[in-house]
């Protein structure tokens, strides 16, 4: 297996960050709460403003110099990152990438002391897994995952007290 490496990206990595969030959109659309179609229509200006690091970290995981992996965080209220737009490639599934991302993103919140929570959709076992190994807890809220769908997602909230490792 190749190493992987976890990077904060900036605003001159949009292309980059575009490609893989149009790709995870794409091969997996169950899994998000926005759309390929949506997001397809962004500009530069807006996938750049995604990643310009005053919302909260975007994060790519890179083997042998190729995005395999992404994820970032949005401050979505005072003392609160919500985990979003994490996505591993299928092959890289099962590796470790998507844990590495969430050091990343949950390492950022920790520096800053802010409490973290994630939006899962119900229909995807691997990612909740993932999610309840790193420590996090579901606080009994469900919602559709997007309007007008009848797929739901769940919250889970980030224990204080978490596993070291998975």
């Amino acid at each position: 297996m190749s190493d992987v490496r976890t990077e904060e990206v900036a605003p001159e990595d949009w292309s980059a960050w575009r490609d893989i969030r149009l790709r995870s959109l794409s091969q997996d659309p169950d899994a998000f709460g926005s759309t390929y179609e949506h997001e397809a229509d962004f500009v530069e200006a807006t996938w750049r403003s995604r990643i310009d690091g005053t919302g909260g970290p975007g994060v790519l995981a890179y083997a042998d110099g190729d995005p395999v992996g992404m994820g970032a965080g949005w401050l979505y209220e005072p003392g609160r990152l919500m985990v979003v737009a994490m996505w591993t490639e299928p092959n890289w599934r099962g590796r470790g990438v998507g844990r590495q991302v969430l050091d990343h993103v949950v390492g950022w919140a920790d520096d800053r002391a802010l409490a973290v929570d994630v939006w899962v959709a119900d229909s995807n076992p691997g990612a909740r897994r993932l999610y309840e190994r790193y420590g996090f807890r579901p606080d009994g809220q469900t919602e559709p995952i997007r309007e007008g769908s009848d797929l739901t997602m769940s919250r889970l909230v980030l224990a204080p007290e978490r596993p070291a490792s998975l």
